[in-house]
């Protein structure tokens, strides 16, 4: 396969794209919704020529990170708009605003605490009206997934919130659970919060392409083991008799991370899920392509080979590379990834790359990605300068889990300071800011995605996330004034004159 095909087929354009998370969005409910100020970042961005990058939309667990979610198919209760619930008529006014809501970064524990008697009162009126007809019909149609997922979030409350792993036996294997009516009620209230979610996330994306602007989502390649997918489908998982995992995900130690990284996901079983023709991969990716224009795959290198890691280990430095499901499941990937000749996935190849990675990504035909923060860092072995690039590729400054890019001139290595600043022929760390997108946007990549907080150049105190940290990640929110018509015109302009 060519690797120099376009991710784009209309027109052969180059596209441009900036990186946001909703919850990154203004609102005045302490996180952003697909609400007003959704639809109003959707025209900046029409009139930016931008398309939308996001991260993933599922209800967060432990840490609060998007990576980490209850289930690999739901929408967070987070993002629901409450303005529309008030208009619906499922609040009052006074109801909503009678909670403290956080200013400034998200409050995930406001959030946590306040945010469910809401929606629990908005569940009461929407069964008041009698619309439980909508909310069957939407149950049906996603039973695939929803039925476990609202099942796993009744029984998670009734245990306090505590993992499936520390619930007594008889509800720990899903098939020994005896539905009661209290769990019933709990399950069709989580139904209609994710009919809420969904029923708006979708109007917001139809108004995103109404003008134009294309929608691109993440898939994370692990899912959490507290979370429904594990729970439901055990056999999928390399777990034990008791459904602990054997293994856990990570990955190695490396120049960046003495110890390297344990991210503790558990392992897919990946001969059973070839058993099963990967249905719950393509269930997964079928969802997520009916949702997004495009969708990103997190840590694709982990379908060639991946890093286990003993479950009782202390650190990622005893852990082993194992064979993954190679291009038996990439080609059946590839089959849903395609639309009328358009690429629709993009790899992240990021990490320890070696020759089989290059030739599973070659063979899939996906898009990988370039990261200009890479290029300058002589301990990457791999090349991600922009002379080097090929078009079927995705360009970024810097991606969620970086630095800003004026927080990179602040706190990188001299050496790789002083050979960016040669590279980009500048001396002043904000015009090495300007510089970093300019080299995006002028690469031959056929897509260049900024993070909002570069445009804005910003320092790290808007950085997104610091991987192995937790405490202070997926906080940052865009200040309500920064999206202006003449900032939107001037990415215009930029991405006009280079070609986007």
């Amino acid at each position: 396969m060519k690797t120099d095909s376009t991710i784009f087929s209309i027109a052969n354009k180059r596209k441009a794209g900036i990186l946001l998370a909703v919850s990154s969005l203004p609102s005045p409910y302490g996180i952003g919704t697909f609400g007003k100020a959704a639809r109003e970042w959707i025209d900046f961005l029409e009139k930016a020529r931008q398309q939308w990058q996001i991260l993933p939309l599922g209800p967060t667990s432990w840490g609060d990170s998007p990576y980490m979610s209850f289930s690999a198919f739901a929408i967070s209760p987070y993002y629901i708009d409450l303005d529309e619930l008030y208009e619906q008529g499922y609040l009052e006014k006074a109801e909503i605003d009678a909670f403290e809501w956080g200013q400034g970064r998200v409050d995930y524990g406001l959030l946590f605490k306040n945010r469910e008697p809401l929606l629990r009162k908005a569940f009461s009126r929407f069964k008041q009206l009698g619309l439980s007809e909508e909310l069957d019909k939407f149950r049906i149609e996603n039973a695939f997934w929803l039925d476990d997922y609202c099942l796993f979030m009744a029984l998670k409350r009734k245990n306090n919130g505590k993992s499936w792993l520390l619930w007594e036996e008889n509800e720990r294997f899903k098939e020994n659970v005896c539905v009661k009516e209290e769990l019933l009620k709990d399950v069709e209230y989580h139904t209609f919060v994710q009919w809420t979610a969904l029923t708006q996330w979708k109007t917001l994306k139809a108004y995103a392409a109404q003008k134009g602007v294309s929608v691109i989502g993440d898939t994370p390649i692990y899912v959490a083991m507290d979370s429904a997918d594990v729970w439901a489908n055990p056999y999928l998982f390399q777990l034990d008799q008791d459904r602990k995992p054997k293994v856990v995900a990570g990955c190695p130690p490396d120049a960046f991370s003495a110890k390297g990284q344990l991210w503790g996901n558990p392992l897919y079983d990946w001969d059973k899920m070839k058993e099963t023709g990967f249905a719950w991969w393509l269930d997964r990716m079928r969802e997520s392509l009916s949702l997004f224009d495009i969708v990103r795959i997190d840590h694709f290198r982990g379908f060639e080979s991946y890093y286990s890691i003993p479950s009782d280990a202390q650190d990622a430095t005893v852990g082993s590379w194992e064979k993954g499901p190679g291009m038996d499941f990439i080609s059946a990937l590839r089959a849903l990834g395609e639309k009328d000749g358009e690429k629709r996935i993009i790899a992240e190849d990021l990490g320890f790359l070696t020759s089989e990675v290059r030739a599973l990504l070659d063979a899939s035909g996906f898009p990988g990605m370039k990261v200009l923060q890479f290029a300058f860092d002589s301990r990457e072995a791999d090349c991600y300068m922009p002379y080097a690039y090929i078009r079927n590729c995705a360009v970024y400054t810097g991606t969620h889990d970086n630095a800003t890019t004026l927080g990179w001139f602040r706190t990188a290595r001299p050496e790789d300071v002083r050979l960016a600043k040669d590279y980009l022929g500048v001396e002043d760390e904000t015009a090495g800011v300007r510089a970093f997108i300019r080299a995006a946007l002028s690469s031959v990549a056929d897509l260049a995605v900024i993070p909002l907080q570069d445009y804005l150049c910003l320092d790290d105190s808007a950085r997104m996330n610091t991987p192995s940290t937790v405490g202070d990640n997926w906080r940052w929110r865009t200040p309500a004034d920064a999206l202006t018509d003449a900032f939107a015109q001037e990415i215009a302009r930029l991405t006009e004159i280079n070609g986007r």
